[in-house]
């Protein structure tokens, strides 16, 4: 130890530390690591750590580490900041900011935040008070108030200490990013070079993100000769680290390989980034890592050496040369991935937790922005391996980013920067992304990050501005407009004619780069809402640009004068249809946003001389936006469809939720800025032109004109679609003033108008409600502020989801209308809206909704209802209406007229309510309304159309509204006749006309009710009287049917016993015998009847076999050799069994071959839709066994147990030398009693035979996982099993749902069982009846011990249900050759009885409370428990499962009904009645020796002392594993979760099997194991070892169920984790909290219990096509 600590001590006396420990490096590192190609990183960390960091560590602290460092630890006072570094998957919750599950449940805001999984890197914010908008620290992160004053950390250290850790840093850090930087592959930074150099090298392969994982797998099985696994291996380590060594030896070895993989690898594109690199060099880049893993663990201690570190990080050089944190971030695209990711650790824990070097960090980061972006655009790494991704971290901070605007023009630089990179220009300079090379796609892919850097900047609008700021924020305005004004026009498009476009043009680009920039726009606006100069100044500058857009695009328009109604406008000849027109107007729309804030923020009316709204040309602003609301209605008229699809998406966009609020919104608000400031009878006729509509309005027999003219249909059609278009377009500009400083509205006005008309078309979950809403920066949509005050919230079931629906009052708000309904939205919600109307008994007319009122910038806009152009529209398109003729006019257009008259009458009566009485109302639509047409035409008014419309018969749907109108006119006359004369009698008396009206209405509607219940019964009762007149005619035919039906009936009704006072027994000479029935049923395929009978075609019920664990108790046994194994025994633990379903189609042999289903490995789907089917069939041809006696004996004929005993005793020795006399070489034998072996006869037909072969083939088969054999003895066995394994899961299943035994089975799974239970007992015909006859002796011996059979099992290894249903199935092949006269039903109750008192003496040795004594040899014998009552109970509750499954046995195989008390409660008695058992079991008991032999079986001892696996009963039913409430638990649990062959790598994919809890690494290359040959994921893999090949999984990461069968299907299904709203969240894309919901985790175990989860697999494959293509093996 003394000679230790002078050697780690002597560094405190060099002179030339810089140089001491070079050498030591020098001497070391290349000892330590890289030795050999095959690296071992523990015995490297251990010698490092004591040759390397040591030294370091006592020089640091001037003492021993443990104590320094400790010492330190103890003096710090850590910072407030958390600073924890994301793990992949770890749970994080977020606002604006990130932090941990541990942080987020210390402050309680769980509920409030948004939570998703992180992708690693980045840290938490918790403490930082600038990141959170209220309530910035946890528990653990508070702040000490007494430290209030922030003093310098490094207060706390002595002079000596600090130069010490200045020194150390210095050097270390230096080495670390030499060696990083490093570029030169053969030699070493000055004073590294080893002492002794040896000629080792390696071939060192780097990660790209070009190449994909089979390109790099199989070349390097080709270059460097490894197997695919370690192929494998090597490229998962490349993709995670970075880079690997491939091979290791000589130069000239190495540079074969590298040849190797840049030769295979540079075909398509650039090749494999290889280096052959020295071994010292690795040595030394592999120490420098871990350098910087040391001091990221060493500034832990203290925030003191944390500031050190950050001294030396940003300490220039003495030249003047750039600081090492700045070398390391300039060399960053050339590192490797690792070496990344290490030194973005260090600088997250060391420069961003240090709040003064934070400031230094950022400004430095703001100095090199523009190169580290060019590197980053040029690199091809992800962003989360690129420095620049550290922008969030610094850029986010609100100081901070107004620090760097400032004093860097941060916001200037990053716009610049975007800009430069997109360099593809047209003539105009605008943006060009048309022929894009893959190139340049995929750096315009990488450049949009800069706006990412843009949003975090501007994210947090000042609250104060200083000179600078608005300064610098103007200036970095200026360079927005350029950017700005080189989208303005991009992508323009000219109508196609004559022949369809030939190639879809490029615009999707155009499209990202708007979507990008919409919240960057919307910020802007924010920001200069904040401050009255900047607004100002922002608007003069948008103004100037835009001016000087509509310069350049003159396109040669020549000017024309308009004239109509009496009004003259002069404009330019343009046509949409004909020139060139672009749908991005960025600068237009940025104008219309800053126009709206002028007035919001009152600039406009106390600042109007510092405003140019004197240069304002109204129209120059509308012009371009108007152009591009002409498109959209010219492509909704079908003018453009010689397009394609480009045109279409686009307007789709234009009005989609992503993009509208800078588009189409904002061009709108454009429109209504120009006409607030036009004549608005000059902006209805520029309206009219750009529509292409003028030479119709404007003629002055416009209201004729379609009489004389013979227009083309098409033409007609599309002037009628714009028509419409135009007057909608009317109706929005008038009305939407839901904007605050369009119309007097707050905020909130313009969300709850959104909600409420979404709400309108149907009740919406709440996810949808937020696709429909428009985002802020921030992701949220103010949608929770208000959703209360507009709907109510209705919870969901155990499917679905929860809704929210519309509140009553608020559907009086509902405007048709609605800007932002498509019209597919709009049709569906007219539907509703009437249709609830007709629900409230009202009328149908959907009149507008009252508006708020416009803010004085906007007011003039309501001019434009009762201006003249508008009204010679309006009364030109009711004259139409009144003499339709041939479709040259439409009741759309018709709806839109009299909704904008109701608009206008609605304005009229608000203003003459809110107006006082000095003012005069200037608006009097209904005086214009009544006002005919002057000479010569003398056209009738508005009014005069609409009471002639009022009686047209073509209109009836219209009525309701004309009447709305007509009563809302007399309503308004009414008023001003009332503030005229100012009498109050004339108001009552309109009111109780409207009222009288109102009843008049309601009295027709009642009528016409009233006649169509009448016209209803009328037509009921004709249909009747044709029924009863065909079945008079068809006496005979309906006769027959009847009694049919009645004979099924009877037969079916399972309550009606044969013998009326006898109680039913289903099992022994007392049995009750079912009447022989005829049975009847049809093919579902060829839908032929067909008799059920033995010697008849066969026909088989559709089944499903499949191999389960679902009741396993033991999944721990290592899966049977198939060849091997032998089933005639189960194990109680049933750790594997054989499950049939059926879904219930009958059909003959035949059919089910002529459609090969017996070929087909998938479900199959019926072609008439009866649902999905299984391959396998079920013979249903045997019917119940008729009695073999002529009457039954009577109870004292019947032999006893004793002497059946000794009966079968006999049979079976006769067997044994029968069996020994057909082997082939035998020469022993014994005489036989002749009379026992009779000739057996099969009495079932070829095709049954066939049939039976068939299906218990099929059985073995995927039983047994082999191949067919139909010779293979355990075919019976397997079937036998298959029936006792589905009556067990059927019984279970019962007891869970708290279902009585009887009368609660779906049909299909009744008729499963009786024809699975049937099959059995005659499976036997098909198969070597020797060979079934031993299989039956070898059973028996298991209960009466047999010298003659070896290795007969103890009682508590075999399963009592499973060898009840084998020993009762494989008799009937010794009963067929039996001639002592005794009956089956005898031998069926010993057999059963015998089996019931094995299992009663099995419940008794493995009941916990009983426990076996042997005494020296003795007989054993049981202690004495509590009371005898207690022994008796535990029985009881032990044998029920057996019982009830033997009832369902015996009931299903003898066919006899139940009685009733068991299709209610459990009664004891009955069912032990039903059984022919005694109630008190214990009666059964008879022979002491048979007892004796069975409790002295060697394996018995074995099991109870520890042997084997011991299962108590009764054995409790499977659930799912338990899962926690709340979501984030979980995926806290699986980001903590590595990869168990990837060295601690975290694994992407967590799986959680919901059936036994295992985690696993799905969806990886590393996990991958081989199955059959064959590659596959890890949940595959784990299906088979747990499941047997059926898998249940929770993906933790997407918050989605998978259900797994085979190697081939899958798929995902509703996970049971909800969020508040009763939705799940697959993906984790919304981030609410999510909580377990119980009832749906309960479903999910139902289908696993059901053993439905291949079903429900097969259903969602045949929904979902997409879903077959999935490879499911991979996950």
């Amino acid at each position: 130890n003394a000679s230790k600590m002078e050697g780690n001590t002597k560094w405190l006396q060099v002179t030339d530390l810089y140089k001491e420990v070079y050498h030591h490096l020098a001497r070391y590192v290349a000892k330590i690591y890289c030795l050999g190609p095959n690296l071992n990183p523990q015995s490297e960390d251990l010698l490092a750590q004591m040759l390397l960091q040591a030294p370091l560590e006592w020089y640091l602290c001037g003492e021993d580490p443990s104590t320094g460092l400790a010492k330190l630890e103890q003096n710090n006072q850590p910072s407030q900041l958390c600073g924890h570094v994301f793990k992949v998957g770890e749970p994080t919750y977020s606002c604006v900011c990130v932090c941990t599950h541990k942080c987020c449940l210390a402050s309680h805001l769980l509920s409030a935040l948004q939570m998703t999984t992180s992708g690693g890197g980045g840290f938490c914010d918790c403490g930082d008070t600038e990141a959170w908008k209220k309530g910035p620290y946890c528990q653990k992160h508070e702040p000490n108030i007494s430290d209030s004053c922030q003093e310098d950390p490094l207060a706390h250290l002595s002079t000596d200490m600090i130069a010490r850790c200045y020194n150390v840093f210095s050097i270390v850090l230096k080495y670390a990013v030499d060696m990083l930087t490093w570029d030169k592959e053969d030699e070493l930074p000055p004073g590294l070079e080893p002492p002794d150099r040896s000629d080792t090298y390696y071939c060192m392969l780097f990660n790209d993100e070009v190449h994909t994982y089979e390109q790099v797998i199989y070349t390097l099985q080709k270059a460097v000769n490894c197997t695919q696994k370690e192929a494998v291996s090597f490229a998962t380590t490349v993709d995670r680290d970075g880079r690997k060594s491939v091979r290791f030896g000589n130069f000239a070895f190495c540079e074969l390989a590298k040849s190797v993989i840049v030769r295979n690898t540079s075909r398509q594109s650039k090749p494999l980034r290889v280096q052959v690199m020295h071994s010292s060099v690795v040595a030394h880049q592999c120490f420098a890592l871990k350098a910087l893993h040391w001091l990221g663990h060493v500034i832990g201690y203290s925030d003191a050496l944390r500031r050190i570190l950050c001294q030396v990080g940003l300490e220039r050089g003495p030249a003047g040369e750039n600081s090492l944190v700045d070398t390391l971030m300039l060399c960053d695209s050339k590192m490797w991935k690792g070496a990344r990711n290490v030194y973005h650790q260090l600088f997250m824990s060391s420069l961003l937790m240090d709040l003064k070097y934070k400031k230094l960090f950022a400004i430095q980061f703001a100095k090199n922005y523009e190169r580290l972006q060019s590197d980053y655009v040029k690199d091809d790494h992800d962003r989360e391996f690129s420095v620049t991704d550290l922008s969030v971290q610094m850029f986010t901070v609100p100081s901070l980013a107004r620090m760097l605007i400032t004093e860097e023009n941060l916001m200037t630089t990053i716009i610049r920067t975007f800009v430069d990179h997109l360099r593809h220009r047209d003539l105009q300079g605008r943006f060009q992304f048309e022929r894009y090379t893959a190139q340049q796609a995929f750096k315009f892919r990488r450049v949009q990050s800069l706006i990412g850097d843009l949003k975090y900047v501007l994210i947090s609008r000042p609250t104060e501005w200083s000179d600078q700021l608005r300064e610098k924020f103007l200036e970095g305005l200026d360079t927005f407009l350029e950017l700005l004004k080189c989208m303005q026009g991009m992508d323009p498009v000219v109508r196609q004619v004559g022949q369809h476009i030939e190639m879809e043009p490029e615009w999707e680009a155009a499209f990202t780069l708007q979507m990008k920039l919409t919240h960057i726009i919307s910020m802007i606006q924010e920001w200069c809402a904040s401050d009255e100069r900047v607004l100002i100044e922002a608007y003069k500058k948008c103004l100037t640009a835009l001016t000087h857009c509509h310069s350049g695009f003159t396109d040669g328009e020549q000017p024309i004068t308009l004239s109509m109604c009496g009004h003259s406008v002069d404009t330019i000849r343009y046509c949409v249809s004909q020139e060139k027109v672009s749908i991005h107007l960025p600068v237009s729309r940025l104008l219309a946003g800053l126009h709206v804030l002028l007035s919001k923020i009152e600039v406009a009316y106390r600042f109007p001389e510092q405003l140019p709204l004197s240069e304002l040309s109204p129209p120059m602003l509308i012009e371009h936006p108007l152009r591009c609301l002409v498109l959209c209605a010219q492509v909704h008229a079908g003018m453009w469809r010689r397009n394609g699809f480009s045109l279409v998406n686009q307007i789709y966009y234009y009005h989609n939720v992503k993009c509208r609020v800078e588009m189409f919104d904002k061009d709108l608000i454009m429109l209504q800025a120009g006409a607030s400031m036009m004549d608005p009878n000059h902006f209805l006729m520029i309206v009219l032109s750009r529509f292409e509509l003028y030479h119709i309005f404007s003629s002055a027999d416009c209201r004729k004109r379609y009489n004389r003219e013979n227009t083309n249909k098409d033409v007609v059609q599309q002037n009628n679609t714009l028509t419409e278009e135009m007057l909608h377009l009317i109706m929005m500009v008038v009305g939407e003033r839901f904007e605050a400083g369009v119309g007097q509205v707050e905020g909130c006005d313009e969300i709850k108008r959104e909600i409420l008309h979404q709400l309108c078309i149907r009740p919406m979950a709440h996810s949808e409600l937020v696709k429909a809403l428009p985002e802020n920066e921030n992701k949220e949509t103010g949608m929770e502020k208000v959703i209360d005050c507009v709907a109510s919230f209705k919870k969901p079931g155990v499917t679905g989801r929860g809704l929210y629906e519309l509140r009553p009052e608020c559907a009086k708000q509902f405007n048709l209308y609605f800007h932002h309904y498509s019209r597919a939205d709009q049709s569906k919600a007219e539907e509703a809206q009437r249709k609830l109307k007709r629900q409230n008994g009202e009328d149908t007319a959907l009149p507008p909704p009252v508006l708020p009122p416009f803010c004085p910038l906007f007011a003039s806009l309501v001019n434009i209802l009762q201006c003249d152009v508008l009204l010679g529209m309006l009364g030109a398109v009711l004259q139409w209406a009144v003499e339709p003729s041939a479709g040259h006019w439409s009741e759309s257009m018709l709806q839109r007229v009299l909704h904008l008259i109701g608009m206008a009458l609605l304005e009229e009566q608000q203003q003459l309510e809110n107006s006082s009485e000095d003012n005069d109302v200037y608006f009097n639509f209904t005086l214009k309304m009544s006002r005919p047409g002057e000479a010569p035409s003398n056209t009738a008014s508005v009014l005069a159309l609409l009471e002639n419309l009022q009686n047209a018969p073509h209109l009836e749907v219209h009525k309701d509204m004309i009447r709305w109108i007509l009563k809302k006119v007399s309503s308004i006359k009414t008023i001003r006749e009332r503030s005229a004369s100012t009498s109050t009698v004339t108001a009552s008396g309109s009111h109780s006309q409207e009222e009288t009206a109102c009843d008049k209405d309601r009295a027709e509607r009642k009528r016409k009710a009233e006649m169509a219940r009448l016209r209803r019964e009328k037509i009921m009762a004709q249909m009747s009287e044709m029924q009863r007149h065909f079945i008079n005619e068809n006496k005979e035919l309906f006769q027959q049917s009847l009694e049919e039906l009645d004979a099924s009936t009877s037969t079916s009704l399972e309550h009606s016993p044969t013998l009326s006072d006898a109680a039913l027994a289903c099992v022994g000479p007392r049995r009750s015998h079912p009447g022989e029935k005829r049975q009847v049923v049809t093919c579902i395929l060829c839908q032929e009847e067909q008799e059920i009978r033995a010697d008849g075609k066969a026909m088989v019920l559709a089944a499903f076999v499949q191999r389960s664990t679902v009741m396993s108790k033991n999944r721990k046994r290592p899966p049977h050799d198939p060849k091997r194994y032998d089933p005639l025994f189960m194990h109680p633990d049933l750790s594997f069994g054989t499950h049939t379903g059926s879904c219930g189609h009958i059909m003959h042999s035949h059919c089910w071959q002529s459609i090969g289903l017996h070929e087909s490995k998938k479900l199959y789907l019926f072609p008439n839709g009866q649902g999905l089917c299984h391959p396998d069939p079920i013979c249903i041809n045997i019917t119940f066994r008729p009695s073999t006696d002529s009457l039954p004996l009577s109870s004292c004929e019947q032999p006893g147990l004793g002497q059946w005993l000794k009966t079968s005793g006999q049979q079976i020795k006769a067997m044994h030398s029968a069996h020994r006399k057909l082997q082939p070489v035998s020469d022993y034998h014994v005489d036989l009693p002749v009379p026992l072996l009779t000739l057996f006869r099969n009495p079932y037909s070829s095709t049954i035979k066939e049939m039976l072969t068939t299906f218990g083939t099929a059985t073995y088969k995927v039983g047994l996982k082999v191949h067919p054999n139909e010779q293979d003895p355990r075919v019976p066995i397997m079937c036998w099993g298959s029936c006792a394994y589905t009556i067990q899961s059927i019984e279970r299943l019962l007891v869970d749902e708290k279902k009585p035994l009887f009368g609660s089975l779906p049909c299909r799974q009744d008729d499963c069982l009786s024809s699975l239970a049937r099959f059995g007992s005659a499976c036997w015909t098909a198969a070597c009846q020797p060979t079934v006859q031993g299989h039956f002796i070898r059973l028996l011996a298991a209960l009466i011990p047999d010298p003659q059979v070896e290795a007969s099992p103890c009682i508590l290894d075999v399963d009592m249900l499973h060898l009840l249903v084998s020993v009762v199935l494989s008799y009937g092949s010794v009963h067929s050759q039996d001639s002592s006269g005794l009956s089956m039903d005898a031998v069926q109750l010993h057999l059963f009885h015998l089996i019931t008192v094995a299992h009663m003496v099995q419940i008794l040795l493995t009941s916990e409370e009983v426990t076996m004594e042997q005494e020296s040899g003795e007989a054993d014998s049981l202690p004495e428990v509590g009371s005898g009552w207690h022994l008796w109970r535990c029985v009881k509750t032990g044998i029920l499962p057996y019982l009830r499954g033997a009832a369902l046995f015996f009931h299903h195989l003898n066919g006899v009904p139940a009685p009733p008390e068991l299709h209610g409660k459990y009664n004891w008695e009955v069912l032990c009645g039903y059984l022919s058992l005694p109630s008190n079991l214990l009666q059964l008991f008879h022979s002491q020796q048979v007892l004796l032999e069975w409790c002295t079986h060697p394996g018995v001892q074995q099991t109870l002392q520890g042997g084997g696996v011991l299962v108590s009963f009764p054995r409790e039913s499977n659930s799912l594993i338990d899962l926690p409430d709340d979501y984030s638990a979980l995926i806290n649990q699986a980001s903590s979760f590595t990869c168990p062959k990837s060295g601690g790598d975290k694994s992407r994919a967590p799986t959680l099997c919901l059936v036994c809890g295992s985690m696993l690494c799905s969806q990886s290359y590393c996990c991958q194991t081989e199955l059959e040959g064959e590659d596959v994921g890890a949940c595959t893999a784990h299906t088979f070892a747990c499941g047997a090949g059926v898998g249940i999984f929770l993906r933790v990461r997407e918050s989605q169920v998978l259900f797994l069968a085979g190697k081939t299907k899958g798929c995902f299904y509703a996970p049971p984790y909800l969020d508040d709203y009763g939705e799940t969240d697959q993906g984790l894309r919304r981030g609410n909290p999510l909580h377990l919901c119980h009832e749906r985790y309960r479903k999910i175990q139902k289908l696993w219990r059901q053993h439905s989860i291949t079903e429900e697999i097969g259903h969602a494959q045949e929904a979902n096509q997409t879903l077959v293509g999935i490879d499911w093996q991979h996950l």
